[in-house]
């Protein structure tokens, strides 16, 4: 088992593309990630192991959001939690891509885990409203529902696109499964920001002040909704042109 540092500099050569990836992930999760992927490698942790970590650390800080009186403290500690989680949730896949150790199972299992996320943090908001939030109008109760729609949306028909894009490509030969990546566009990753997940979390830290938590939390809904149109636009078409390709 090599040092820290070796182990570091194999991890960089093993990284997806940054291709369709916001600055946030590129910047900060993935080499959040790698520095706790080199970690888990020392300690001869699997993939598996890390993402029941990254689990842990998000389900437990959500669990804390729908049953702690918001609090500044609280939003502190909630933030830290989901950021940390987010970190494992990077680390997991670089460890698999390291050790070789990757396979369905992993990957079924952190779809699951990132399925459970985006299904409970909107859920937890929405547990928040009600029994803490006093808030202007019951109507408010129905934002955490749509967020978590558009959210959940999102995130299936992304990997539906990804699937079927895949197989698609498959069945017309090596020429179109082996497509190249394309340049990684700059512009296209400050434009993704808004629809990070761990720009989203930053919202969190807001908690100490219901009323500024409310009006980040539905502008990241507009947001992330007008995202989910795009990117439905946007896969439909793809997917269309290799039918018709």
């Amino acid at each position: 088992m090599g040092s820290t540092g070796t182990v570091l500099r194999e991890l960089r050569g093993a990284q997806k593309s940054a291709k369709g990836v916001s600055l946030y992930s590129r910047y900060v999760n993935r080499p959040a990630g790698r520095v706790l992927a080199a970690g888990a490698y020392r300690a001869r942790m699997t993939p598996n192991q890390v993402t029941l970590i990254s689990a842990l650390f998000t389900y437990v800080a959500l669990a804390s959001v729908a049953l702690v009186e918001p609090s500044w403290t609280l939003a502190v500690l909630v933030y830290a939690a989901l950021a940390v989680g987010f970190a494992f949730d990077s680390a997991d896949g670089q460890l698999a891509r390291l050790t070789g150790r990757g396979g369905p199972d992993g990957e079924w299992l952190d779809h699951v885990v990132d399925c459970g996320k985006l299904l409970l943090v909107h859920t937890a908001v929405l547990i928040s409203f009600y029994r803490f939030g006093e808030l202007p109008s019951d109507a408010w109760l129905l934002l955490p529902l749509g967020f978590q729609l558009a959210a959940v949306v999102t995130f299936c028909a992304g990997l539906l696109r990804e699937h079927l894009g895949k197989a698609a490509a498959s069945a017309r030969g090596p020429s179109w499964a082996a497509a190249p990546a394309g340049p990684v566009s700059r512009v296209r990753a400050v434009a993704l920001l808004p629809a990070d997940y761990g720009v989203f979390c930053l919202v969190f830290l807001l908690l100490g002040a219901p009323g500024a938590f409310r009006a980040g939390y539905a502008v990241l809904a507009v947001v992330h909704t007008l995202f989910l149109a795009a990117f439905l636009a946007k896969w439909f078409r793809e997917l269309k042109a290799l039918r018709a390709g």
